[in-house]
């Protein structure tokens, strides 16, 4: 039987690969098995995508708080936007779009994962109200990229979460 340079070549590399440690980028898993999602709305776009993106990272959504390892408490999602910018005729030149993201992830022994913490996103646009129609696309798309990042952000943070005992705090 004669083997290919080619097949050694790759039998080569995988060796190598395999012997330095080498792992593809997400396939660490998580630190918990099983995760409530707890939500004042479980039917916005931020919570669905994020509920997606925990199943492809193998992650168990349970429906009970008392079933899960971990509790992920999304306190509330807000969209906004503020004006950036005005024109000499005291028009809307740009306008500035927030994201912003309370959460706190924690356990059944009330130890923190995530402490409770504001995540904020924010982009700048410009603004013309002569094409309104394709400004207000352009809005939509934006939001969406921003809840896009936040949801990748929150999963990067629970994988690298680990429980940190309560602090209370006792006076003399």
């Amino acid at each position: 039987m004669r083997v290919s340079p080619q097949f050694l070549f790759l039998l080569f590399t995988a060796v190598l690969l395999a012997g330095c440690g080498f792992h593809l980028r997400g396939q660490a898993g998580m630190p918990f098995g099983t995760l409530y999602l707890d939500t004042a709305n479980s039917a916005t776009p931020f919570i669905t995508e994020l509920r997606r993106n925990l199943e492809a990272n193998k992650v168990k959504l349970v429906s009970t708080a008392e079933q899960a390892d971990v509790v992920l408490s999304i306190v509330s999602e807000i969209p906004s936007k503020q004006i950036l910018s005005l024109g000499g005729s005291g028009r809307v030149t740009e306008f500035q779009l927030f994201f912003r993201v309370s959460l706190r992830a924690y356990d059944l022994k009330q130890q923190e994962w995530i402490p409770a913490e504001e995540i904020v996103m924010h982009r700048d646009f410009s603004y013309d109200d002569t094409k309104v129609m394709s400004k207000e696309s352009e809005e939509t798309l934006l939001y969406q990229s921003m809840r896009s990042d936040m949801v990748q952000q929150i999963v990067r943070r629970l994988s690298r979460a680990k429980p940190h005992a309560a602090v209370t705090i006792t006076s003399p």
